[in-house]
């Protein structure tokens, strides 16, 4: 089987084929395996993030605050945007290739050794690659993005924790983690661990409860983020400024560098759960230089001037990328395009941007792949909520080549949906700068 995976191509491919010959495995599964590996990275200090919307965003502030302080750090995330070992950074840094594949092939090795029919899934996969490249680097903390879910998450096959950030919690998966938002919320917290202390944002009463409740069955240290203690938002062109109350300290300003304001939370979670590490080498000036340094992409992402790329993709996601662009200044027009995948809460999210009042011209296209949303399932739901004239595109190139040669200065445009377009914009762009 080895010889097979030469190349990092080979590995990719084979991984992206996953899906169709395994199933979801039980947690006893991907643990026994996970010891079979002899629990790589275990010297680490994990600090483990589950939520709805933002946790890569946290995972990333929370790294790049570890980097500024001089503290080793690998990052796992997912999903990618346009390539795989976009899920693994060490220090900042995306893997390379033959790191990558040696990943790849030390965990099919013991794949090929098993006596059981085991196989990991695409994300377990990734997940138990991950662990490797971080114990190959040796770094000192491990920020550890979940899948799906917490509770049944493969990640949180890991037990030792040092720290565990719930983000905010919102309708998303519901075929798997629950109709509602107190079982979703349980389902995240699945995360949590005895004496560990958890970091969440208050506001979401019923989410709250379950989380709280959870903590207390088991023993975990709360720590919420009160609304309160986020305070003068000054939002710029390219900037927000706010002042945060952390534990220790008064308000401190800080800066993040989007005009994101979704990221003004994702920014505070992290640097309170940064303050509950009480690592003295953490500075205030890190943290503040962490923050303000960090940039996510396809998180309203200005790709080209007043071009900017989102990836809300459920109903929260879409009313803070919504809020955003209303702060927006705007002397010209503004131009949506919009794509998602079928079993995402695609009528929802179109009756929120077609009722919006905020765009002179929706666009909408299909994306590449098996789960996309056929393109006149698209337009039809649009057409449910609005007598506005929808344009639909059959390709991305052709919208995205149409929007940029029609757009005038002052125009905006906001190519927002699945981080799958997200992915697929990305890519296009890197084509087109190439040619």
């Amino acid at each position: 089987m080895e010889e097979i995976f030469e190349t990092y191509g080979a590995a990719v491919n084979y991984i992206n084929a996953t899906p169709k010959f395994t199933t979801k495995n039980s947690m006893e599964d991907t643990a026994r395996f996970w010891e079979r590996l002899g629990y790589p990275a275990k010297n680490s200090k994990i600090l483990h993030i589950a939520g709805t919307n933002g946790k890569g965003s946290v995972c990333a502030y929370l790294s790049s605050v570890l980097q500024k302080a001089g503290i080793s750090c690998g990052m796992f995330t997912s999903p990618h945007l346009v390539s795989m070992r976009e899920r693994f950074a060490i220090n900042g840094d995306i893997v390379s290739e033959a790191d990558f594949l040696d990943a790849f092939r030390t965990v099919m090795r013991e794949v090929k050794r098993l006596a059981t029919p085991y196989h990991p899934t695409f994300f377990e996969l990734l997940f138990f690659m991950g662990m490797i490249l971080f114990e190959k680097c040796g770094v000192e903390y491990v920020v550890l993005e979940t899948g799906l879910g917490g509770r049944l998450d493969a990640t949180n096959v890991v037990e030792e924790k040092r720290l565990c950030v719930l983000t905010s919690i919102g309708y998303d998966h519901m075929e798997y983690l629950g109709e509602t938002l107190s079982r979703i919320a349980r389902e995240k917290a699945g995360i949590l661990r005895p004496g560990v202390p958890v970091v969440y944002p208050e506001g979401q009463e019923e989410a709250v409860r379950a989380i709280e409740e959870y903590a207390k069955e088991i023993g975990a240290k709360i720590f919420p983020v009160e609304k309160a203690a986020i305070k003068e938002i000054n939002i710029r062109h390219k900037t927000i400024d706010f002042s945060l109350h952390l534990h220790y300290y008064d308000y401190i300003g800080f800066t993040v560098s989007t005009s994101a304001l979704y990221q003004v939370e994702n920014a505070a979670l992290a640097a309170n759960a940064i303050a509950r590490l009480e690592d003295e080498r953490i500075t205030v000036s890190a943290l503040q230089d962490g923050i303000r340094e960090m940039v996510w992409e396809g998180r309203m992402e200005e790709i080209l001037p007043s071009v900017y790329l989102d990836g809300a993709h459920n109903e929260d996601g879409i009313r803070a990328f919504l809020e955003t662009v209303k702060r927006h200044p705007c002397v010209g027009r503004r131009v949506l395009l919009y794509s998602t995948v079928r079993d995402k809460q695609y009528e929802r999210t179109a009756a929120l941007l077609a009722q919006a009042g905020l765009f002179d011209g929706i666009c909408l296209v299909p994306l590449q792949g098996e789960r996309a949303l056929p393109l006149a399932k698209l337009t039809d739901t649009f057409r449910q909520y609005t007598e506005f004239d929808i344009k639909a595109y059959e390709t991305l190139d052709r919208a995205l080549s149409e929007l940029f040669t029609q757009k005038n200065d002052g125009d905006e445009v906001y190519i927002v949906g699945s981080l799958y377009l997200a992915g697929e914009v990305k890519a296009l762009l890197r084509r087109f700068g190439n040619d």
